[in-house]
């Protein structure tokens, strides 16, 4: 199955990476990774982490009885969950729930019951003051389970934008689309996506398109149902999964932190400030490629840089720790600061999906 996104040359000129994550999304994209157990390597710390938040802040019985019927790991959930005016910021999103028509609610919750079957109090999610208490489930879920990883996944999400300028450096929007990873296929004018639900075709018509890298969306882009809505896509960051004798915890950073003093490796961490390859980072601090690649490694073990893959080579560039501490030891204003915010857009059909449709009721079992 596969989604044919349809591009004319406008398109091609308002095709846009998002700069930051959206909340409200990531929020709906980590209640899918609790029913699932595919990608659960990419996700094991978080995943322990997180039921033990749940049970200390006693969110076990909100989390099976309210938050996963809402958001099934399945073809279809409400639009209104993930309202496409947040611009990023979790307090607007959450005040954009509570004002939604009650109209465009019963009829989304009524599009739920009909693809995968809704519980039978969410009708009453057309009045304010049931909307008022998923709020306030919603808002703790996410201090309990998302909130903590808020510095990784803006890491994460900052290495494949800077991955993507590359692209958009070296080969123009289709350099950049043609980037986009195994998901996605960019045979112009078209980028053809993987997308299990059905085969779709959305022709852009000028709107262009926000492309939002996520966290927690895993293997399949994901789209909004709404065709109202400006056209977005959010997809997949790649995962590489970690040797079997590769370090945990925080011991290791803490020991690499010390290490990081030295003209080589001040010059290696200053080379990432605007992402840098392994070969640059070398060319920068005037050593050779596999003396660049110790001291990156020393750096991300230390939390300071994060690493993807961009092609045949990798891309090094700052977390906001490692933004952080580079202007604390330079006084440099210009060291990456954190992104502005973006516009939510849509798909074509009244269907988006991240998985077959196989909703289930209960967080999986390890």
């Amino acid at each position: 199955m596969a989604l044919r996104i349809h591009f004319t040359e406008i398109d091609l000129a308002r095709t846009r990476v998002a700069t930051r994550m959206d909340p409200l999304w990531e929020l709906a994209a980590s209640l899918h990774r609790l029913q699932s157990r595919r990608g659960r390597w990419a996700y094991a710390e978080w995943y322990r982490g997180a039921r033990i938040a749940m049970r200390e802040q006693k969110l076990e019985r909100a989390l099976r009885t309210t938050l996963l019927p809402l958001y099934p790991r399945a073809a279809y959930f409400p639009d209104f969950l993930t309202p496409p005016q947040t611009l990023g910021d979790l307090k607007g999103g959450l005040d954009e729930l509570l004002t939604t028509a009650p109209r465009r609610v019963g009829e989304e919750i009524e599009l739920l019951d009909q693809a995968v079957g809704a519980p039978s109090w969410a009708r009453r999610l057309v009045e304010s003051p049931e909307r008022a208490a998923l709020v306030q489930a919603l808002r703790a879920y996410y201090g309990a389970v998302v909130a903590p990883y808020e510095d990784r996944m803006t890491a994460r999400i900052e290495a494949e934008r800077t991955a993507r300028c590359r692209g958009l450096m070296d080969g123009g929007i289709e350099g950049m689309l043609a980037g986009l990873g195994p998901t996605m296929q960019w045979r112009r004018p078209v980028l053809h996506v993987r997308y299990p639900a059905q085969e779709r075709d959305l022709h852009l018509n000028g709107r262009g398109i926000t492309l939002v890298p996520s966290y927690f969306c895993w293997d399949a882009p994901v789209s909004l149902a709404d065709p109202e809505l400006s056209p977005v896509l959010y997809y997949p960051l790649l995962h590489e999964q970690p040797p079997p004798d590769a370090p945990l915890g925080g011991a290791l950073a803490d020991r690499s932190l010390t290490e990081l003093l030295g003209r080589a490796r001040a010059a290696a961490f200053r080379a990432t400030a605007n992402g840098a390859t392994t070969g640059e980072i070398a060319r920068a601090a005037h050593v050779s490629a596999s003396s660049a690649s110790r001291h990156a490694t020393v750096l991300r073990d230390s939390g300071l840089i994060t690493t993807i893959r961009h092609g045949a080579a990798v891309l090094h560039t700052l977390t906001p720790l490692g933004a952080s501490v580079l202007r604390a030891a330079t006084g440099a204003a210009s060291a990456p600061a954190p992104p502005s915010s973006y516009s939510r857009v849509n798909s074509p059909s009244p269907t988006r999906s991240e998985e077959p449709n196989r909703p289930s009721p209960e967080v999986s079992k390890e």
